[in-house]
């Protein structure tokens, strides 16, 4: 769902009413994506989120907490340079375009007030967050755009603003319902109605096509070639309405969430098109709705884009070890033949008397399984008999190395593997910055990325792990993250507590606290069901989990974060969905 010019319209009223005359108090940009203003005026201080994002980019007013990183990017920095302490004088639409002029009454250098405007563009992939100065020529922009990129329209440091080149379609701020008509006259008469009014109107998104023409046809599809007399004066009747309440910027938030309570759609009126597949909800206001219908996407693809690079350092470690431990097993497999070699030196050493000298080849009895055909064995010419069966044993002896060898390393790699599968399991359930911080730091105590030269970083701190209520007042704690779980397991935890974790797939140390007191089946259960739930399993099913007391749960010498090893357990088999 795009957030169509109409809606803005909406948006830019609900800012105007907090914001006109406020100040400037705080920039932050959060990611490369994304900008916070926070204002400041006698009576309010708020927060303004300005998106660039290609699924969801807007400007509303935002309560959601978004982390910083530490070194404030160039941007951001020129922005506070240049914006922080001024005051906002006016919010600017063309028509129903949808893009925002945010207008700052500013101090320069010499003492000078002068006008800076901040614009956001909201245009799909193209949007964009650009500083222009009173001389109406761009001081730097969220995503410069050059030559190479487009040669319709510059976006650099230095040149003159230009608004995006203007659609060719009605505006409702000025056409009426003749003009519209005339318009619809000119599409092709088997056209949808809503593709119809979606092709002809500026600034308005197809869920608002959808419902005038859902309303003009009383829940049955149209086209112009079907429209009757009356379905076409219920149309008009509808657009005006429509068209009134985006004049008057007079409209209710709504939200469409479907069956599986996930947001569909959202408008400034009321969405009827969908009947009873989906729940349409009243929202507070019109900012509010926009941060509770993209909290969740955002906040996974704020996280996505932040974890990249430990993804690519883990995908890639695990791919490479997944390929040495099938070679190594190639390898191990041809050192299964290695009792062969050792017969064929027995045979020769046993036979040296009848053997040839210069013979390629010899076919010998072997008198370790009578009655079977004699074996054929095949010789070095330039050796003798039993320089060739000194041969053989030491192909014996260095395969029986070999495979001592490789079981010893396929162990290993095993347990490596193993170990990075919990680290993305971990990097899977990440929710915050601290998260990967807590994530980067173990892999960094662990080897797998480099510190940095001359830098002596104080070892990241150990946060504190999940806690839960279970239904009958257990405390259930649960780890985020390797380090997590053994602080949890090895320290926190009382030995008397019961330990649970998934069985033989990678998740959490799940501990249930129980505080001298004897865990009752319901805990037990609860406390199963987070193992589960925090766990490479929480889509599946009947999820096997082992629990023990923490007394029987120990770390080995030299093992990695995380890995343990436990005795005396029972499984229980739970479905972390419930």
């Amino acid at each position: 769902m795009a957030l169509d010019g109409a809606f803005l319209r909406h948006i830019k009223k609900e800012l105007e009413q907090k914001l006109i005359g406020a100040r400037v108090d705080k920039i932050h940009q959060p990611n490369r994506e994304e900008l916070v203003v926070g204002f400041r005026g006698y009576d309010t201080a708020c927060k303004v989120l300005f998106s660039a994002r290609a699924n969801s980019a807007r400007a509303h007013f935002t309560n959601i907490p978004l982390e910083n990183p530490k070194q404030p990017p160039m941007l951001c920095m020129l922005l506070r340079k240049k914006l922080q302490g001024s005051r906002l004088t006016a919010i600017r639409q063309p028509e129903l375009e949808r893009l925002l002029h945010f207008d700052f009454d500013s101090i320069n250098e010499l003492g000078d007030h002068v006008t800076l405007t901040l614009t956001m563009e909201i245009m799909g992939r193209y949007s964009n967050i650009i500083l222009t100065g009173p001389d109406g020529k761009i001081i730097d922009a969220l995503k410069r755009v050059d030559a190479e990129m487009s040669s319709q329209r510059l976006v650099l440091p230095g040149l003159a603003y230009r608004l995006p080149p203007p659609q060719d379609k009605l505006c409702m701020l000025t056409a009426g319902t003749p003009e519209l008509q005339a318009a619809l006259k000119a599409l092709p008469r088997d056209m949808e109605l809503s593709k119809a009014l979606l092709a002809v109107l500026q600034g308005v998104s197809p869920v608002v096509c959808r419902e005038i023409a859902h309303r003009a046809g009383r829940g049955r599809e149209l086209t112009a070639l079907t429209l009757d007399e009356e379905q076409s004066f219920r149309l008009g009747f509808f657009y005006q309405k429509v068209r009134e309440t985006v004049i008057e910027a007079a409209g209710t938030p709504y939200m469409a969430v479907n069956l599986q309570k996930k947001p569909m759609d959202f408008s400034f009126l009321d969405i009827q098109q969908y009947g009873t597949s989906a729940v349409v909800r009243q929202g507070e206001g019109f900012s509010q709705l926009l941060d509770d219908f993209y909290r969740e996407k955002d906040q996974q693809e704020r996280m996505r884009v932040r974890e990249q690079d430990l993804l690519r350092l883990l995908s890639n470690h695990s791919e490479r070890l997944a390929r040495k431990i099938n070679a190594q097993r190639a390898e191990l497999d041809q050192c299964a033949q290695r009792e062969a070699l050792r017969t064929a030196g027995d045979l020769l050493s046993a036979n040296l008397y009848n053997i040839e000298k210069g013979a390629k080849a010899v076919d010998l009895a072997n008198f370790y399984e009578e009655g079977q055909p004699p074996v054929h064995i095949k010789l070095d010419s330039a050796l003798t008999a039993n320089q060739n069966a000194q041969k053989y044993y030491k192909e014996y002896r260095k395969a029986k190395t070999a495979e001592e060898k490789l079981t010893e390393q396929i162990e290993i790699a095993g347990r490596e593997l193993e170990y990075l599968d919990s680290v993305l399991d971990a990097l899977a359930r990440a929710e915050t910055e601290r998260d990967l911080a807590e994530i980067r730091a173990e892999l960094k105590e662990q080897g797998y990325i480099r510190a940095g030269r001359g830098k002596k970083e104080k070892p990241a701190a150990v946060s504190a792990p999940l806690s839960f209520t279970t239904g009958d007042g257990f405390t259930v704690l649960v780890g985020r993250n390797n380090r997590q779980n053994d602080r949890l397991t090895l320290k926190l935890a009382n030995n008397n507590d019961i330990w649970f974790h998934t069985k033989n797939i990678p998740g959490s140390h799940t501990v249930l606290v129980t505080e001298g007191r004897a865990p009752t089946p319901q805990a037990m259960e609860e406390a199963a069901k987070l193992a589960a739930r925090h766990s490479k399993a929480k889509d599946s099913a009947q999820v096997p989990v082992d629990y023990t007391q923490v007394r029987h749960v120990s770390k080995p010498q030299g093992a990695r974060p995380g890995m343990v090893v436990y005795v005396n357990y029972k499984t229980l088999f739970v479905d972390p969905q419930e």
